[in-house]
C-alpha cells in the first residue's frame, strides 16, 4: 500500500504561451516538492509526455518518496502534455512540428518557468527525461541547444535513422550524460513509422554517443515497451542525475 505521505503533494496546472506552437499554448503539470520555499532554488526535471510521466509513471509520487525516505535533494518536475495525434510530429527530428516545438522548449518554456518558480539556471541543474519518441526529442532538444541542457533521461529511446543521422553530424559531446534504458522484449515494436528493433537502435545510439565522448548510464533490462517497465526504472534514473543530502 502506498504510503500516505507520498499522497501530499503540490501540482500545479499551468498554462505556457506560445509563438512556436500552431495551438498558442501549452499545458503544463508541475510539481513542487515537499517544503517547497520561493527563497530557496531547486533543480528541475522536465518529463516529455507529461500526462503519461504523471499518471503512469507516477512521477510525483517517485519523487516525494525519494525526497522523504532517501535523503535526495528535493527538486521541481515540469510535465509537458503533448496531443498524442501530433506527438510524432512534435517529437520526431523529422516531424514538420518538431522546429516549432524545440524552439518553444527552449525559448519559451525554460524562461517561463524559471521566472515563475524557485528553478536553478543552470544547465547542470536541469533534466530533460522522455519515453520512447520523448527520449529522442529530448536528445535533441540538449543537441541543439547544450548551453541550456547536458543531461537526459531516455526510456527506449526511439532513435530512428533520422534521429541517428543527426546525432552522428554532432561535434564533441563531451559534456552530455545521459540515463538510457531498454527492454529486452522491445526487439520488435511496432510503431507508427514500421516495427523496429529498440535493443539494436538504442545500442547504435550509445555507440554513437560514446564515440563522440558522452557519458551514457545504459542498461538492458527484461521489459517490453509500457509504462509497466518504465516506471519501475525511473527512481534510479532521477537518482543518477539528483544529489543525495547529507
Amino acid at each position: 500500500m502506498t504510503d500516505s505521505r507520498y499522497l501530499k503533494r503540490t501540482i500545479v496546472k499551468d498554462t505556457v504561451p506560445s509563438q512556436y506552437l500552431p495551438e498558442g499554448q501549452r499545458e503544463l503539470r508541475v510539481f513542487l516538492p515537499p517544503g517547497y520555499n520561493e527563497v530557496l532554488s531547486y533543480p528541475v526535471v522536465y518529463c516529455q509526455d507529461g500526462e503519461d510521466f504523471f499518471n503512469f509513471g507516477r512521477v510525483a509520487t517517485i519523487a516525494t518518496q525519494l525526497i522523504l525516505d532517501e535523503g535526495i535533494e528535493p527538486f521541481i518536475i515540469v510535465g509537458v502534455d503533448v496531443d498524442k495525434k501530433k506527438r510524432t510530429d512534435e517529437y520526431a527530428p523529422d516531424g514538420p512540428l518538431h522546429d516549432g516545438y524545440v524552439r518553444f522548449f527552449a525559448d519559451e518554456l525554460v524562461p517561463y518557468i524559471e521566472a515563475k518558480y524557485a528553478a536553478r539556471r543552470v544547465k547542470e541543474e536541469r533534466i530533460l527525461a522522455g519515453d520512447s519518441l520523448g527520449g529522442t526529442v529530448s536528445l535533441h532538444i540538449a543537441l541543439r541547444y547544450p548551453n541550456l541542457f547536458n543531461r537526459i533521461i531516455a526510456l527506449s529511446g526511439a532513435f530512428y535513422p533520422s534521429s541517428q543521422a543527426i546525432a552522428a553530424q554532432a561535434g564533441d559531446l563531451s559534456d552530455l550524460e545521459l540515463f538510457m534504458i531498454v527492454g529486452l522484449q522491445e526487439d520488435a515494436y511496432e510503431t507508427d513509422r514500421g516495427v523496429f528493433n529498440f535493443v539494436a537502435i538504442n545500442r547504435e545510439m550509445k555507440q554513437l554517443l560514446e564515440a563522440k565522448g558522452a557519458v551514457t548510464h545504459y542498461g538492458e533490462h527484461d521489459g517490453k515497451h509500457v509504462w509497466g517497465f518504465w516506471q519501475k526504472h525511473i527512481p534510479a534514473s532521477l537518482k543518477t542525475f539528483l544529489r543525495q543530502e547529507s
